[in-house]
């Protein structure tokens, strides 16, 4: 056989093998988290922007909220001011909203909605202040130390939770052939902007559409197990475990908690996913093996 015909082969058994799954999930809607390295390098970029306007022209309601520290972080040095962290978490004072704001609803969200839409999709974009979307709380951040008799409250500024959400303007746009892409920044009972995690927005998001799937890209390769093997088809038992004997730790613990808590709260099944791969969603989802960590409801 030729290599034309092995390649032809090769390519109608990927398309069989993805059958099934565009028939199950035809009509389904699912929320992506966008962010990583996916965001920054051209060929992701164009590649995920082919993958969400395939899901959409074969039935599937994508729904994507982004990130984009990286953008936020280089944005102010340029302008000359300092980017602050606390345990991982931005210092986020009224100038720096500003910029946050800026970055994140015009910059970032205007160029995903322009890639999406170059590539034969109809993307809108959205901040969670656009059709009262997200209602923020300002964060309560609490530092404990062994030499405090309580635990210290640290102001970091307009970082926000989620309070709630209205998924009308999000569901007004996936009936109307529309593909949302959403920045997470909310609006509080005061008026006040905040910055709000990605990963939590895409989770409670999910929740509320009752999303057959959440899909969280990263730039690690799923969960591991201390052998650096990726694990899938993980229950919340076997997650808390994994917790509980510090297999999980450190920065991937807020995403696996967002991912738990989403799969507990109705979010059909949860993937972590590794945005540095190529076509990383469609993988994901049209094939047998998949390439990340699937944890289940």
């Amino acid at each position: 056989m030729t290599l034309e015909k092995d390649a032809a082969m090769n390519i109608a058994h990927v398309l069989t093998e993805a059958l099934p799954y565009i028939r199950r999930f035809a009509g389904k809607t699912i929320v992506i988290k966008y962010g990583g390295n996916a965001m920054v390098d051209d060929a992701l970029k164009n590649g995920f922007a082919r993958d969400v306007v395939l899901m959409k022209l074969v039935g599937i309601n994508p729904v994507v909220v982004h990130g984009g520290g990286p953008q936020i972080g280089n944005l102010l040095e340029r302008i000359g001011k300092e980017s602050k962290f606390v345990e991982g978490m931005r210092v986020t004072d009224s100038e720096t909203m500003d910029v946050v704001e800026m970055v994140l609803g015009g910059l970032v969200n205007k160029e995903i909605v322009n890639l999406i839409n170059r590539h034969g999709g109809r993307a809108v974009g959205l901040t969670g202040k656009d059709g009262d979307l997200i209602r923020a709380r300002k964060l309560r951040f609490e530092r404990n130390a062994p030499e405090m008799n309580e635990p210290e409250i640290i102001d970091i500024g307009h970082v926000g939770e989620v309070a709630s959400i209205d998924s009308g303007v999000v569901d007004m746009l996936v009936h109307g052939d529309f593909i949302p892409v959403i920045a997470p920044i909310g609006v509080g009972d005061d008026g006040q902007s905040y910055n709000i995690n990605a990963d939590l927005v895409a989770g409670k998001l999910a929740e509320v559409l009752a999303a057959e799937k959440l899909i969280l890209l990263t730039n690690i390769p799923g969960i591991l197990d201390k052998n650096d093997n990726v694990l899938t088809g993980l229950n919340a038992e076997q997650v808390n475990e994994l917790v509980a004997n510090g297999t999980i730790y450190g920065g991937m613990l807020p995403k696996v908690r967002c991912a738990l808590e989403a799969a507990q709260s109705g979010v059909r099944s949860v993937h972590i996913i590794d945005g540095r791969v190529k076509h990383a969603v469609l993988l994901e989802l049209f094939t047998d093996q998949g390439i990340g960590t699937l944890i289940r409801s």
